[in-house]
């Protein structure tokens, strides 16, 4: 008999759930900090069940990477998209969410970033990579719609900014970071953006 969607035994429901509690748990104790056995203990699945849907346990980092890195780079999207067609607007947007995410009481760094650090060689690098280029993406479109001279450096210097705020929050404790970012990121824009947009 077949299940019905979204019942227990749904195999989609039962990814995005090991998903969720296993990005919880990485995040806190890190890639290498926790076992497979007990990983599939505090996640409630047995280890066949893992390797069902992720192969390994690189299968399921990767996984819990890629879903971190979308709902990261959606939240900035979003908060774009919201703040209308002001290219400043926008690029204060995107500090105002990296500075919520650093105050949150739980902040360890950026999880996709931290991850691919632990480790420099497979899928968490590839990960981080797509990760990055994405921030990228909507950073040289927010230079582009200022009118930047060079929209590619433009946003290579927004990018700068997010990442290393990221960093600073979490090693030096520096709890106006995004702010400090912001504001570099807007004087950025100012100089590199014809008058008439910025």
């Amino acid at each position: 008999m077949p299940v019905a969607k979204g019942a227990t035994l749904d195999p989609a429901q039962t990814r995005a759930a090991m998903i969720d509690a296993a990005s919880r748990l990485l995040y806190t104790r890190g890639l290498d900090g926790i076992g497979v056995a007990e990983l599939c203990a505090t996640v409630g699945v047995s280890k066949e069940t893992l390797y069902r849907h992720f192969g390994s346990k690189d299968g399921l980092v990767a996984a819990v990477l890629q879903a971190r890195s979308e709902q990261l780079v959606a939240g900035l999207r979003e908060a774009v998209a919201a703040a209308g067609d002001d290219p400043a607007a926008q690029l204060t947007a995107v500090f105002e969410v990296v500075g919520r995410r650093h105050a949150e009481a739980t902040f360890r760094g950026c999880a996709v970033m931290n991850a691919a650090t632990q480790r420099h060689d497979g899928p968490a690098r590839a990960v981080a990579t797509g990760h990055l280029d994405r921030y990228l993406d909507l950073l040289v479109g927010i230079a582009r719609a200022a009118g930047a001279a060079d929209p590619e450096v433009l946003g290579r210097q927004f990018l700068t900014l997010v990442e290393g705020s990221t960093v600073l929050a979490d090693h030096h404790r520096d709890a106006r970071a995004a702010a400090t970012a912001r504001d570099a990121a807007l004087a950025l824009l100012r100089l590199q953006a014809p008058p008439h947009h910025a």
